[in-house]
Parts: C-alpha cells; structure tokens; sequence
C-alpha cells in the first residue's frame, strides 16, 4: 500500500499484481491504438526504453523477434562494471569523454546492484602482480577507479602480500608472484536481469512480446512539413505467422548488433554506424577459480584483457572484444579455445592441470560498438553510447555497455519526448526495483526449505533466480516421494534446476526449448552436455504446457540441439573425438585398454554394446537405466552404429589421456568394472563433469 501511495504522488503508474500473457500482449498490439512509445529489440537497451517510457505513463510497445536477451545481452562477461582499462585510456590520453563514461559507469553500477539485489552483488577481482614497479603504478589506478567511484564505491581496494595472495587464490602460479590488488565490481546473471526489465515493464503497462517481428517501418507524410515521418510497423507473430501493423508516435531502434539493418529499413542509403567487436567465454568447472574472487590481466600476449571469474559455481574465461564483421554470434573457433586456455595456463600454477577436455561450454558475444555520424570524425569508434534521429523521425540508441543501460534508456526517451512532443514527466526508473527483487532477503531461501520442503542448494539458486517471486515456483514444484525433498524434481542431478522452472518459464514468455535451457534457466551456458540430457524432458513439460503435437516437440528437440551444437559449443566436443583422430598411446597402454576392452567384449566381436555392459553390470551389482547406457554409449560411437568398436575406444583413451576429452562416462564406467571385479570392492562410477 505505502509502495502505490508512493507512486501515485511521485506520477509512476501502479504496478500490476497479474503478468499479462503473451497472448495477451498480442491482443493488446493489434487492439490498443496508436502507441506513444514502440521500441524494437528486447535486449538490456530496448527493455529498458520500454521500462523507462512505460513508468513516466507513455503508451509503449515493445517488440522482438526472437526472444528477450536472445542476442547480446545473454552473452556478456556477467560483470557490472566501469571498465577499469579506459580509466587507465581516460588519463593517459586527457580523454574527458572516456572519464564520463567510466563516472557514469559507475552510479549506473550502484543502480543495477540495488534494483535487483538477487541477481547482482560485488565480486572481488584481484590483479596478480608479477614485477615491483607495476604494484604501485596498479595501486594508483584502483585507487583512483574507487575516487571515481566517490560514494558509490562498493568497498575499498587494498594490497596483498604474496603469502596472502595465494591462501586467498591458492591455483595461482607462485613463481615470480610480487603480491596481488584487489578492487571491486559488480556481477550478474545477464539474461534473467534482461528478463526482469522486461517482465518489469509489463507490469507497469507495457505491451511487450517476443517472437513478433519487424518486416517493414510504416510512414505517413507529415501534414505541416511534407515529409514522410516514421508512424509504426508491420509486424509478424513468427508463432502464428499472423500478420499486423502496430502504430506509434514514436518509433525506437534498439537492436544492437542488427542496428544498421533497422536504419536502412527507414533510409536504404544510409551508412552503417555499427562496428560489431566479438568476445569468446568458455565455462571450466568450478575448481579452477575460488568460491568468490575473480582474476583479471589488463595486458596479456596480444594486448587484450583476459578475466577468470567464478559464476553460478563455475569458473568463466575469456577475452574482450576483437573485431569482426558478422552481426550474427559466431561459433567458437578451437584457436579461441586454445588461446584463452593458453593465457589461464599463463596464471595457474604448475600443479594445476588445465586440460581442453574442461571446458564444458563454449560461447561467442557481440558488441555493437558505433561511430557517431554525428561527429567529424565519423571513423573514431565511441565505447559511449549513441542517440541519433533521422529526418523521419526514427530514433536509434546504438552502443554502450550493459552496466549504462538504464542511463541509456532515459537519454533515449529524453529525445523521443522532446522530438515528437509527448507529455511525459522525468525519468522514474532511477531506485526502481525490478521483477523479484521486492520481498527479497539474502535469508529467503531457508523460508523456501521449511516452508516447501526443498533442497537448500535448490532454494538458494530459486531465490537468488526468481527473488520474491521464488515462492511462485515453489507453490508448482512436484512433490518427489522421497523423504527428502520433499518436492522440487531436478532437470540433471548436478544443477539444482528443477522441473517446475520450466512451467513457470512458460509464464514468463519462454516459447521454445533454447529459451528455457539458455536464458529462463543457465543450463547450456554451464553445461552443454548437461542441457543435451535435459531437453526430452524439458521439451516433454513444454508440449504439455504449450499443447504441442508430437511433430512440433521433435522439431523442438532438433532446433535446441542444433543451438547446443553450433552455439554453445557441442561442436567443439565433437571434434575432440572423431574418425580421424590419431591413436597416440604406448604399446603398454594399449594392451592395457585391450585388456580393459574384452572384459565387456567376450565374445571377441570387435566391438561392444548394451548388452555388454549390461551384462558386466549385472555381475559387479550396478543398475543403471537402459536410456542412460545409449546416452553413454553414444558419446564414444563416432560413426553411430549403436556399437563402440575397439577402435573407437582407444582413440576415446588418448583423447583422455592428452587432456582433450575429460569426464568421458563410459571410460570411468569401464575402469571401475575393472577395478571391482579384480578387487571387488566398490568403486563410484559419478560422472566427473561431462567436458566438451
């Protein structure tokens, strides 16, 4: 009640307690007249337009093609931050603009930590320092990073020993250690804060969809000038197929990476603004960083900034941006790959073993970096963000960062008002809570494991996922039948997804099976394979939430694969172990593995399959299920015969032993069999990750 008395005196539209559906939201497109606001893009940038215009009371749409956070905004490096190195570029050059930028970066940093406490905090970065001079020279720029910062510096920097360096990061690489910096900055989870905007801004009014694309912009001629003036869409539902035009006063581009493609829809002869610049990450368990202190090297061998930061109890690495002139993500090249595990081999010390076979998922991002055609210079790249409007009217936000984008928003409805002439008041969006984030509690989720009964790692991720609304997922978890959990069925044993998420991801406007294992859940940026083995059920939930027919969940289960393949680097697994691959391994230890081979190959056939290992799991008393054994089976069967020829399995044992495979199922399984039947003991046969 004190929350919409609030609103009403300070001119914010009342909040709704009901989610529209999608369905909904269609209907309200097509029924509701003339929009103030219709933005295009439903990345971080778009929604937050569409949040900013909806909470000063502008009549706004929101469209996407794909799905929120589908593009970009899913694929950042997870921090909240400044940017430490163009603070560095802001002194050494006297660059006024890069300086702020880095001081809005910062406020906006404050901002996006306290509107969705749930899904950011600070995370401790420290910078290893490997020669003297440079433990002064870090110090002064940190320590000017948290000036910047004034009173909004979220803790204070501080130097460390060597000694306490390495208790505090205990795989660092000892040799030659001088001591260590650590500063502070913000991490999130991108795509479900992108969700939150979004979902947040329907709440207030907005009529948002995803999957509804844009085929042409709609222009009217301006009755006092004579020019044609941008007056709404034509769009498609691409569910439907269903054709309509939504009409605005004001239209908004804000796609991007696709940015250019939108202009040119309003002027063919315009040129490209946008300089798309690519980001390679992969995903490496969790014990090769601490529980919660990233690393970061400002120069490392090609002059790029590598991180090495702990997210959702993994370990993510990669690179800032290099160019490249694809406005789609790219896949992940092996000499990515390679490079960035080249550069944490750099920095863990000699007892850690960095194998390729760790690396479980794999994903490329694109920033949208833009020239200002504003400016003399138009070839200069701006790491700032750009607002432009063309003669007919079309307003373009182009560039920035994800930490800027409310700051973006508002300077784009700040034009939109002023250029079209709406009534609209200030900006409401500053101190703003977004979609979980009241009724939140870093104690939440013990509430969730008394009151429901499920599992405390499962009722932590749900309330550091859903914040408030984690209760809602609660309320539809199914009940297990065993004494504990009570309720709360996992999608995969090792993640504390759990099946109710997908229900509730279809309210929250999840259409396709890609849409919950990547963005309503992590799932295939943390662990691909992990995602493969999740997708019959997930799509088996959907159908029946969705009604589809059988030829639809099949189509589904394919695209999803597909994703998982090109997108999240399935690929890259794949060409661990192919055809082609070489047997590298000593006659000793092919003897070895032969031996290993015809415990399960009696017969002598060449060959093993279910049956075989069924049968040698029998004797040592192990179950497991018949769809599980193809799964494993499957993983070694390169030329998918439904048998694992012995050719097949040593070339699947050097793999392994050249670190390019690691947590091969079938190869632990074998092992253990071996081991209990010659000692007959127990031997665990868990899988240990499951790598690409």
């Amino acid at each position: 009640g004190a929350l919409v008395q609030v609103q009403a005196e300070e001119g914010v539209p009342v909040r709704k307690e009901h989610l529209p559906t999608r369905e909904q939201q269609i209907v309200a497109l097509q029924s509701s007249g003339e929009f103030d606001v219709l933005v295009i893009g439903g990345g971080a940038t778009g929604c937050g337009c569409a949040l900013d215009a909806a909470t000063r009371g502008l009549k706004t749409a929101l469209l996407e093609r794909d799905d929120f956070s589908s593009g970009t905004s899913s694929r950042s490096t997870k921090l909240i931050h400044g940017g430490v190195r163009y603070l560095q570029k802001a002194i050494m050059n006297l660059d006024f603009e890069q300086y702020r930028m880095v001081k809005e970066a910062l406020e906006e940093r404050a901002h996006l930590l306290h509107s969705a406490p749930h899904l950011s905090a600070p995370l401790p970065i420290m910078l290893p320092v490997y020669k003297w001079w440079q433990l002064p020279y870090y110090w002064v720029g940190i320590k000017l990073y948290d000036l910047v910062a004034g009173s909004q510096c979220l803790k204070s920097s501080y130097v460390l020993t060597k000694s306490r360096a390495l208790e505090l990061f205990p795989m660092l690489r000892r040799d030659k250690l001088v001591g260590a910096i650590v500063y502070y900055d913000g991490q999130h989870n991108d795509a479900r804060m992108n969700l939150a905007i979004a979902l947040t801004a329907a709440r207030y009014g907005a009529a948002t969809a995803n999957y509804t694309e844009v085929r042409h912009l709609l222009k009217s001629t301006d009755t006092g000038s004579g020019r044609q003036r941008v007056c709404g869409v034509r769009c498609r539902d691409v569910l439907t197929g269903k054709e309509f035009d939504v009409r605005a006063k004001c239209v908004i581009n804000a796609t991007g990476p696709f940015t250019d493609s939108v202009r040119k829809m309003d002027d063919q002869e315009v040129p490209n603004i946008c300089q798309p610049s690519a980001g390679v990450h992969i995903v490496m368990p969790g014990y090769y960083s601490p529980d919660n202190m990233g690393l970061l090297d400002p120069a490392t061998s090609d002059g790029r900034v590598i991180f090495f930061l702990p997210w959702e109890k993994m370990t993510i690495a990669g690179t800032t941006d290099s160019p490249t002139d694809v406005t789609s993500h790219p896949i992940p090249t092996e000499e990515d790959i390679n490079f960035i595990l080249s550069e944490v081999r750099n920095y863990l010390g000699a007892d850690v073993e960095v194998r390729r076979g760790d690396v479980l998922a794999a994903w490329s991002g694109i920033r949208p970096l833009v020239t200002n055609p504003d400016s003399k210079d138009t070839q200069s790249i701006s790491r700032n963000h750009v607002v432009t409007v063309s003669d007919s009217g079309l307003i373009t936000i182009a560039g920035g960062k994800w930490t800027t984008y409310r700051a973006m928003a508002r300077d784009t409805i700040d034009t939109a008002i002023r250029e079209h002439n709406l009534k609209a008041g200030s900006c409401k969006t500053m101190g703003l809570q977004l979609e979980g984030a009241q009724h939140w509690s870093p104690t939440l989720y013990i509430r969730l494991v008394q009151d429901y009964g499920l599992e405390s790692e499962v009722a932590q991720h749900l309330a550091s996922t859903y914040g408030g609304k984690a209760f809602e997922v609660a309320k539809i978890a199914q009940v297990t039948g065993k004494r504990w959990p009570i309720v709360g069925k996992r999608l995969v044993s090792e993640f504390p997804y759990i099946e109710a998420e997908v229900v509730y991801g279809v309210k929250e406007y999840a259409r396709s099976a890609v849409d919950i294992i990547s963005r309503r859940t992590r799932l295939a940026f943390l662990n691909v394979q992990a995602a493969h083995e999740a997708l019959p059920r997930i799509v088996d939930i959907m159908g029946k939430e969705l009604n589809w027919c059988e030829q639809k969940k099949k189509e589904e289960l394919e695209a999803a694969k597909t994703f998982l393949y090109y997108e999240m680097g399935y690929k890259v697994k794949t060409d661990q172990l192919t055809d082609s691959s070489e047997i590298s391994l000593v006659p000793s230890d092919i003897e070895r593995y032969k031996k290993r081979f015809h415990m399960f190959d009696k017969d002598n056939k060449g060959f093993i399959t279910i049956v075989d290992v069924q049968r040698v799991l029998q004797s040592i008393s192990v179950q497991i299920d018949e769809n599980t054994l193809h799964e494993i089976l499957n993983e070694v069967d390169l030329n998918k015969n439904g048998q694992v020829e012995l050719n097949e399995f040593l070339k699947l044992m050097s793999a392994i032993q050249k670190g390019r495979v690691s947590g091969s199922r079938l190869a632990v399984l074998m092992k253990s069999a071996e081991e209990k039947l010659g000692r007959r003991q127990a031997i665990p046969v868990d899988r240990s990750g499951g790598g690409l």
